[in-house]
Parts: C-alpha cells; sequence; structure tokens
C-alpha cells in the first residue's frame, strides 16, 4: 500500500496530508471525549458543571459525540429492520405499525425508568448514564430513517429489480448494489432531519432527574438548561451561538461533502446540469490515500464476506433441519409470548382501576388531539411541498439554504416554547388552537427535508424532457413533480404525524413563570398523569395513543403508501 501510495505517477500531495490530519484529529477527538464516559460515578459522587464558557468546546464535543454514537446504531438499525420489514411480507405488517407506535409514544416521559436500566448496568460507572442519554437520541433519529430506507426499497422500478435477478445477485449483492444505493438521495437527507431532531432530545436526556437526584451529563444541552435555571441571558446566548456555530460545522465537514457524494446515485440517463458541491468532498476526492484505503478496506471486507458465506454454505450443507432447531424456535416464540402475556394482564389490572366515563373522556382527548395532529401535518405540507420544491430543483439555492434549513430544524423546538407562550398570554390566545403550531415547531422540518430529497432524485433527463415537449409550469407539477415527489411527501407525513404526537406531552401544556396554559388533549393527559404518577391513567393513556396511530396508519398511511408503490414512482 505504501509503495503505491509514493509511487513517482501517484503523488503524495496537500489533499493527502490534509485528510490524514483530519482523520488522526477525529480519532484523537473521539477517544479523548470517550474517556470521560467511563469516570466513577455515583449519587454522592457527581461530575459538576461550569458556566464559564471556556467549558463549551469540550462540552459541545461530548454533545456530538454522543450524537454520532447514536446515528451509528440508527443507521445500523435502519438497514436490518427496514430490509426485513420490505422483504417479508408477513413481517410486514407487524414491524411497520410497531413503528408508527414506537415514534408516537414519549419516550422523555419514561426516560427516568431507562436511565435506572442502564445505571444497573453499569454500577458505579457514567456510563448507565450516558448510554441512557444516546438512547434517548437514538429514538429521537432512527424512526425517520427507517422509514425513509422502507420506503425507497419498496418503489425499487421493475427494471431494476429484473435486472437483479437477472445477474442473480445474493442478499447481500443486492443490498449493497442495488437497494442501499437507490435509497441513498432520500436517506442522506432524512438522516439530516434525524440527526437534527436528536438535538431535541439532547437537551432533555443531557439532564435527568431520577429518584430525586438532578443527574448533569457534560453537554451542551445540560448547559443550557443550567443556565436557564440559573436565569443567566448571557450563559444561554453563548450556548445558542456554540449550537450554531457547531451545527453549521456539522453542515460543512459531515454533510455537505455526503449530500455531493449521494449524487452519483442518482437514477438518470443524462449527466445534471448542475450538482451540490463541497470543498471537503473535493479535497477527499483528490486525496490519492483515500482512494488506496477504499480500496484495499473493500477489498478486505469482500474477501471476508465470501470467506463467512462459503464457510457458512458449509456448515449449512452438513447440518439438515432438526427438531431442535424448530423446538428451539417455539421456546423462544412461547417465552416471549408469555412476557408480553405478562404485561398485558397487568396493565388490563391497572386500566381496571378506571371508571367507564374516565376511559370514555381519555379517548374524547385522544380525539381531539389527533385532531390537532391532522392539522398541524396539512399545515406544513401546504408550505414545505412548494419551498421544498424549489430548494430541491436549484442546486445553487440548496447550497446556500441547506445550512439555513439545518439550523434551523436542528434547533431544539421547546427552546423557543417559552417565548411562544409569552406572545400567546399578550395577546389573549387559547393553548386549545395556539398547540398547533407548537407541534408544528418540530415535525413541519421532517416534511421539507423529504420534499427535498425526492425533488433532488428527479433524474436530469425528464427534467429535459419536460422543458422539450414545453410543459406549463401545472403541467411540469402534475406530470413530473408531484408523482416523482408524492413518495417521500408520504414519508415525511407519516414522521411528521408521528413526531407531533410525541410533541403533543410538551405542546398541550405550557407555562411562564406563575401563568399555565393548558389544551384539552391527550398530550396534556398523559403529561399530568405522568406528574401525579397515576399509571392507570398513563397506562391507558399510551394504549388510546397507539390505538389511534394504528388506525390512521391503516385507514390512511397504508392507502398512500400501496398508491406511491404502484403508481407514483419513478419506473
Amino acid at each position: 500500500m505504501l509503495r503505491n501510495l509514493f509511487h513517482p505517477k501517484k503523488k503524495f500531495g496537500a489533499a493527502d496530508i490534509l485528510v490524514i490530519l483530519l482523520l488522526l484529529s477525529t480519532l484523537y477527538a473521539a477517544v479523548k471525549l470517550g474517556s470521560g464516559m467511563r469516570v466513577p460515578f455515583s449519587p454522592k459522587q457527581q461530575s459538576t458543571l461550569s458556566l464559564d464558557p471556556i467549558w463549551l468546546p469540550y462540552y459541545a464535543g461530548r454533545s456530538l459525540l454522543r450524537m454520532f454514537i447514536a446515528f451509528a446504531a440508527s443507521l445500523v438499525f435502519t438497514f436490518v429492520y427496514g430490509r426485513i420489514a420490505a422483504n417479508h411480507r408477513i413481517a410486514e405488517k407487524v414491524m411497520i405499525p410497531a413503528i408508527d407506535i414506537l415514534q408516537s409514544v414519549p419516550v422523555l416521559g419514561f426516560l427516568s425508568a431507562t436511565v435506572l436500566a442502564f445505571m444497573a448496568l453499569f454500577p458505579g460507572s457514567l456510563m448507565g448514564v450516558e448510554c441512557a442519554s444516546i438512547f434517548a437520541i437514538f429514538t429521537g433519529q432512527v424512526w425517520n430513517m427507517t422509514f425513509s430506507f422502507y420506503h425507497s426499497l419498496t418503489t425499487i422500478p421493475n427494471d431494476l429489480n429484473e435486472a437483479a435477478k437477472m445477474n442473480r445477485l445474493g442478499s447481500w449483492h443486492r443490498f449493497s448494489k442495488l437497494e442501499v444505493p437507490y435509497s441513498m438521495i432520500g436517506l442522506v437527507w432524512n438522516s439530516m432531519m434525524s440527526f437534527g431532531g436528536g438535538w431535541f432530545f439532547l437537551a432533555a436526556s443531557e439532564s435527568i432527574t431520577v429518584l430525586n437526584q438532578d443527574i448533569r451529563l457534560p453537554g451542551i444541552g445540560s448547559y443550557m438548561a443550567l443556565a436557564a435555571d440559573e436565569g443567566n441571558i448571557r450563559a444561554i446566548l453563548y450556548a445558542i451561538l456554540t449550537m450554531v456555530m457547531m451545527i453549521v460545522a456539522v453542515d460543512q465537514l459531515f454533510w455537505r461533502p455526503i449530500v455531493a457524494w449521494s449524487q452519483k446515485f442518482k437514477n438518470e440517463q443524462t449527466e445534471a446540469g448542475e450538482i451540490p458541491k463541497s470543498w471537503v468532498f473535493d479535497i477527499f476526492k483528490r486525496a490519492r490515500f483515500v482512494r488506496l484505503l477504499n480500496h484495499n478496506i473493500r477489498a478486505h471486507l469482500h474477501d471476508q464476506f465470501i470467506h463467512f458465506m462459503a464457510k457458512r454454505s458449509r456448515s449449512h450443507l452438513r447440518q439438515s433441519p432438526s427438531i431442535f432447531r424448530k423446538g428451539l424456535k417455539w421456546t423462544l416464540g412461547i417465552f416471549l409470548a408469555a412476557f408480553a402475556l405478562k404485561y398485558l394482564v397487568e396493565g388490563i389490572l391497572e386500566i381496571a382501576k378506571l371508571s367507564w366515563s374516565q376511559i370514555a373522556h381519555v379517548i374524547v382527548l385522544g380525539l381531539l388531539t389527533a385532531f390537532r395532529v391532522f392539522f398541524s401535518t396539512l399545515l406544513a405540507v401546504i408550505w414545505t411541498l412548494p419551498v421544498g420544491v424549489f430548494i430541491g430543483t436549484n442546486p445553487r439555492l440548496s447550497r446556500f439554504a441547506q445550512p439555513i434549513v439545518q439550523v434551523l430544524a436542528s434547533f431544539p423546538a421547546n427552546m423557543a416554547f417559552p417565548i411562544i407562550t409569552i406572545l400567546y398570554l399578550k395577546i389573549g390566545i387559547s393553548l386549545e388552537y395556539g398547540a398547533v403550531p407548537l407541534m408544528m415547531l418540530g415535525t413541519q422540518w421532517y416534511v421539507l427535508f423529504n420534499v427535498i430529497a425526492g425533488a433532488m432524485s428527479i433524474p436530469s433527463d425528464l427534467k429535459e424532457a419536460s422543458a422539450i415537449l414545453k410543459l406549463t409550469r401545472w403541467q411540469t407539477w402534475k406530470t413530473l413533480i408531484l408523482p416523482a415527489v408524492f413518495p417521500f411527501l408520504v414519508t415525511g407525513c407519516i414522521t411528521a404525524s408521528g413526531g407531533a404526537w410525541n410533541a403533543s406531552i410538551v405542546s398541550e401544556i405550557v407555562s411562564w413563570k406563575n401563568n399555565d396554559l393548558q389544551a384539552s388533549g391527550l398530550g396534556s393527559f398523559i403529561a399530568q398523569a405522568t406528574t401525579k404518577g397515576d399509571w392507570p391513567e398513563i397506562i391507558w393513556g399510551i394504549i388510546v395513543m397507539c390505538l389511534l396511530v394504528v388506525l390512521v396508519n391503516r385507514l390512511v398511511w397504508r392507502r398512500l403508501y400501496a398508491l406511491a408503490e404502484k403508481k407514483y414512482h419513478v419506473n
């Protein structure tokens, strides 16, 4: 490798030096910041936070490390879960409604329980609290990415599927040569949105109250929470400035190069007029070190995979299906069924403590929240569809708009709630209607990013065909843009509505000083029940939320998904 690297025809240039320095500094920073996760921890031995701005770079680094660990876990989960759901119709009927429910369940309400569980796994170490924080961020990132990948796999054009069959691609080669490349553009933009959505959970997951004790992890989220508790406006401004700088840096150094790289996976037969560019990506393309490293790693992984598959095939030939393996599957299935039945019985016994009027009242509250969720999603579509198409079809505009949208989508929406609450109190707006904009603050970006991804994935040859045919603006929207964007729009609406259900917990009840605003709905009901510790009301409220999510999924989203798969995708 080194002999090829210093070959006279392959000069070792400045780009190689920059790339090597960047990789080494990133590795050093990850090791240095990661060492802080394994320090001793106990209720009496906790790390103290300082509002001195000199600590902000370290806190920002710790938060970024958590975000990227959660993102890596989300990416692995996306590939495994999304592929199984797309390729197994029976599993799909359970797995897709399951993530509909999981993305709508208010995870932050159960953060204390997850902290205790992870602390039990890592006694005496801060790693338990770190894992709980990463898990909370993971739940804020993974569902949108999984939906995007699943949707892409279900809308692969028939000619590409037939080509894969004709070339007899195996499971791994189909995944690496067809499924991942085809889904790349949508996955990249949804990953950016998911990464931005993780900031919402970061602020809450770094500052936790459990067992009547406040646990604050070193991070930008806990810094902002401490500054807000102490009313230190200057520290809050420092934190906001640091977060904006961090988001812009991540966009320039990570997301923009990936967006530029992902354009090579665009499904088109002619060269695009203008493509997204990145100065970091240009440096990596010029670095011969990256090419050689990529070639050697891919060759090594390919050889290892071939060896693994050959070994696996030999073991399958030696081992015929046995009664033991079938018995193990049945035993595992019975164990899981018994485990689920245990908690189902306990939940029913808790719900039995409620009166029929209370049960009916919660259902009515759920319908009110469902109306707000629907209306917030509809309003998001109205403005994000034209704006997203305009950004996605103009690469030059995308270079300027992407960092702005990234900052707006990444900034924790709940940090703006106090300002909006003051506005509502002065104008006299009821939260019965005012909860809708609060829901939109954190969910509209899911629709926008998906529409941008859909617009960017429109092949250039189809754009040229519409120009040659001299289609009017309305004809272009009707015959090209809307059909191409529709599958992405459906994915964005599903994740936005799921996020709106989750956001209803904090959107239907807000406060400023001694003034409380509350809307009648399932979100405020669950929030109050959680504060009181009333488990019958908590369990029944979450069950009603899950039932409504499944009902809407079956009646609306599944039908729109089927329409996108059969009619509205590039084939």
